[in-house]
């Protein structure tokens, strides 16, 4: 009986705010009082709060009936003294009832989390808060320098130990789900099986197919199942720890109080009825946690173990899925039964074979090729160049092999073929894979493995001439030179540029032409008839036609005879 009252009277005021709650909607109270008035009609109750209120009322009688009927009973009856107890055991019922609802209560108000602004906070503040922190604080501070002991109580240390530990474990295993998550995210960003190849069989259209069903089927449905078993299940459990969470903190603030009134009343014989209030507080705390603690963790510990079977689960489901799919995929392969060292052997054959081949395809390009075609350079690039030069030397010029995306602060974002000036060979923090460049302009770090020398071609212009290292004032502060002495002339430097095929291009109409990668073209009109600057009539071979503008790139001229393709 009484477990059963102390849960139900525990509960009786959240009962009781449900009912309010439900006469908000006619519906529903409609609903509730036509099945009253069907299945109790003799009551005349109009509401749910009727029948709720009648068992808190009935334990409460049970010491009444029972003191009752001891006194018209004979003290000689051989009943009287069960009676007795009976009276006994109900009255210390209904205290056990009213000392654990008490106890629900002070838990209630105490283990919400607030969520207050920092103007709430100051509006809370007043001199009895300040007061009541500013003793808590130095009482702490007397802990923790060993000026006064701590109250032990080594039963609840224990249990707050477990229960840290299982808090941290939920935070952990949150943390490590949502990294796993992210890099799911990432791996799941290379898209092939959304580009066009322009292949109809093989391997790569094979696993383009296998691409397609990973990101189509089996990531979203591992994603979908890890979500509801896993991750929803885990923040539902740490939203239940939070309540815990803040009856422990609030049992040490209460705690720090205990110790100071209670010290203060073996000084003085007695304390005021807030004090007493205070020390009762946290009594109820204690015994609280001392005995739902350990069922509570328990609990979490069964659920948090179930997450990490799930999560288990689910790995495994992943793996053996993907790993049969990859298998169907692989059968298809002519490889795909070979043993495995015959394999490798097949892979360096295959390398070798194509590293040969790479290297005549280079041999042959170099004779083959002819002479760059250069393009006029336009004002604002040539002016840069030259300003480079004069600024740093040729010696400090250098060229971009590949296009580079600035990703830090201070990086810079060029494009591939561009010339830049060195300033430093390292960083700021000694780094000599990130050299300090000028780009004309900006001035920034970029990788040093993505630069080159570059050597312009230099040309002596014989009708022009630089102007004097020294000027009329220096000529007069050194009187002693000799007029007839020669000037200096200072060369100039002309960088050439070329124009290529930056990307292989299939003509589909008379008005295109075809193009190949790094193949020299020459630019005719930089727009289309109708001035579109999208495409570009190009000479290529003696055949002209439209190439879209965008496959085709500007890079310097290294050399003045031969040209080699840009790394």
């Amino acid at each position: 009986m009484e477990t059963v009252y102390k849960i139900y009277c525990a509960s009786y005021e959240h009962a009781l705010l449900l009912v309010e709650s439900y006469r908000k909607d006619p519906r529903l109270q409609e609903e509730i009082l036509e099945t009253l008035n069907a299945t109790v009609p003799h009551t005349g109750a109009s509401d749910l709060s009727f029948f709720l209120v009648m068992p808190v009322q009935r334990i409460t009688k049970y010491p009444l009936l029972l003191g009752k009927i001891l006194e018209n009973t004979p003290t000689t009856a051989s009943a009287y003294l069960a009676l007795q107890a009976a009276v006994r055991a109900m009255a210390q019922v209904n205290a056990n009832i009213n000392e654990y609802k008490r106890h629900r209560e002070v838990a209630t108000k105490y283990n919400k989390a607030e969520h207050l602004t920092l103007r709430d906070r100051f509006a809370r503040l007043n001199t009895h808060s300040i007061a009541k922190k500013t003793t808590r604080l130095s009482r702490l501070l007397m802990h923790e320098a060993g000026i006064v002991a701590k109250t032990q109580d080594k039963e609840y240390d224990d249990l707050e130990e477990k229960f840290q530990c299982v808090v941290s474990s939920v935070t952990a295993l949150k943390e490590n789900v949502a990294s796993y998550l992210g890099h799911l995210e990432a791996f799941m960003l290379p898209t092939p099986h959304k580009r066009e190849l322009q292949m109809d069989e093989g391997p790569a259209q094979q696993y383009r197919r296998f691409a397609e069903y990973l990101h189509c089927t089996v990531f979203p449905e591992f994603k979908r199942r890890l979500d509801r078993l896993v991750c929803q299940p885990l923040c539902s459990l740490s939203d239940m720890l939070v309540g815990p969470q803040q009856l422990v903190k609030k049992r040490l603030d209460k705690l720090l109080d205990y110790e100071e009134i209670q010290e203060r009343k073996n000084e003085m014989g007695s304390v005021t009825y807030d004090e007493e209030a205070a020390m009762n507080t946290y009594l109820a705390i204690n015994a609280l946690l001392v005995a739902e603690l350990p069922r509570f963790t328990q609990a979490a510990l069964q659920l948090l173990g179930q997450i990490l079977c799930s999560l288990s689960a689910l790995q495994r489901d992943l793996a053996a899925q993907v790993l049969h799919q990859a298998e169907k995929e692989l059968e298809q392969m002519p490889h795909g039964h070979m043993p495995l060292p015959s394999f490798w052997r097949m892979v360096e054959d295959t390398l070798q074979q194509s590293g040969t081949q790479l290297r005549t395809f280079c041999q042959t390009f170099e004779t083959v090729t002819p002479s760059p075609v250069t393009q006029p350079l336009n004002p604002a690039e040539e002016r840069k160049v030259l300003s480079l030069v004069s600024k740093h030397g040729p010696d400090k010029l250098y060229q971009v092999t590949s296009n580079i995306s600035g990703g830090k602060d201070l990086d810079l974002t060029l494009q591939r073929g561009q010339i830049v000036a060195l300033l430093q060979t390292m960083d700021t923090k000694g780094n000599t894979s990130r050299w300090l460049v000028d780009a004309g302009g900006p001035r920034g770090f970029v990788p040093a493995g993505k630069l080159q020398p570059y050597c312009p071609v230099q040309s002596q212009q014989p009708g022009t001439q630089m102007p004097a290292l020294e000027s009329d004032t220096e000529r007069r502060r050194h009187s002693y030179a000799s007029p007839e002495a020669p000037r200096p002339q200072v060369p100039t430097f002309t960088p050439t540029f070329q124009v290529v095929a930056g990307f292989s291009f299939a003509a589909r109409s008379p008005q295109e032409v075809s193009l190949q990668a790094g193949q020299p073209v020459v630019v005719l009109e930089p727009h289309d008839k109708k001035g579109s600057k999208e495409w570009s009539l190009v000479e290529v071979n003696g055949q002209r036609g439209y190439v879209p503008s965008s496959y085709l790139v500007t890079v310097p001229v290294q050399e003045p005879m031969g040209w080699s393709l840009p790394v």
